[in-house]
This record gives C-alpha cells, structure tokens and sequence, in this order.
C-alpha cells in the first residue's frame, strides 16, 4: 500500500534542467519534495528517498496524508489498510 502509493506519486513528478546542468525533480501536491543532483538518474533516486522520509516523517506525526489511508493499532503493533 506505501509503495503504491510512492509509486503513484512518483508519476507525478516534474523533472527541469537548472542553468548549473543540474536536476531538480519536485512532485507536485506533496508540498516540500524536492531533489536537486547532477544527473537524471540520481535526481529520481533522492527524490523517492525525500518522499519515503516524508511520508514516514507524517505518519510518525499522526497527520494525514492525502491518498493514503492507515491505521495503526496499538493493541497489536500492526499497520491496517
């Protein structure tokens, strides 16, 4: 379900050519994803890690994530979809 998820989100990611000949991938509707590297390769690669980390970053939070429903119950350590 996560990977799915990241997945989807990943479709949705926009990749430029900065003047430096670096590139800079965001997704857009994920507010502060963002990756910045020397290639299109790495540039891919950072920018799934940054939305891994945020995605973990919220769920640890308790806050909500658009399009992704989770539930974690206490009682017997495990994640629900």
């Amino acid at each position: 379900m996560i990977s799915s998820f990241i997945e989807s989100r990943l479709k949705n990611a926009s990749y430029k050519i900065l003047g430096d000949g670096s590139y800079f991938g965001e997704i857009r509707g994920v507010r502060g994803v963002w990756a910045n590297s020397k290639n299109l390769e790495n540039c891919r690669k950072e920018l799934q890690e940054v939305l891994e980390d945020w995605v973990i970053l919220r769920l640890k939070g308790g806050e909500k994530i658009p399009g992704l429903s989770i539930r974690f119950d206490r009682r017997n350590q495990f994640l629900h979809a």
